[in-house]
């Protein structure tokens, strides 16, 4: 079956929503003109952003693709198609678990010291909420991506 990764459109947000939602990722900042979606013939499949901060800072953000379509490249091809347009600093956050997915993509786990200001606070948040959870295994990841050469 043959999957699109196209740009979002109006009528995409609230898929968009439902995605993220589903996946447990933070439903905050879903802007859908940031958003590329895949899309099979049965509808949406996936979606991914790369979100700006008001530090100045740029996240990839919002990556989720519906557990029928886990596992079969669709998150990657959101990613690369996300990267192929930002050549300049990206971070993220993601469980620990996950990382490993992204440092395919040349993202590597970086220390509080690194972290722009809202990094910085949404890890002290989550330490926080790892806290109340009495040290849930899921611990946050945060990871950067150097300028690519254009």
């Amino acid at each position: 079956m043959a999957v699109v990764i196209r740009p979002a459109v109006a009528a995409d947000q609230f898929a968009i929503k439902m995605i993220v939602r589903a996946a447990w990722l933070n439903p905050t900042g879903l802007d859908w003109p940031r958003f590329l979606v895949a899309e099979a013939s049965d509808g949406l499949i996936g979606v991914g952003q790369v979100k700006p901060h008001r530090d100045g800072s740029r996240e990839l953000d919002s990556i989720a693709v519906v557990p029928e379509w886990q596992g079969q490249g669709v998150g990657t091809a959101i990613v690369r198609e996300l990267l192929a347009s930002e050549a300049g600093v990206l971070h993220l956050m993601c469980v620990s678990t996950n990382a490993p997915f992204y440092e395919r993509f040349g993202f590597r786990r970086i220390d509080r010291h690194e972290m722009p200001p809202y990094f910085r606070r949404m890890a002290r948040l989550a330490g926080v909420f790892q806290l109340l959870a009495r040290g849930d295994q899921r611990r946050l990841a945060v990871m950067r991506r150097e300028p690519t050469a254009t």
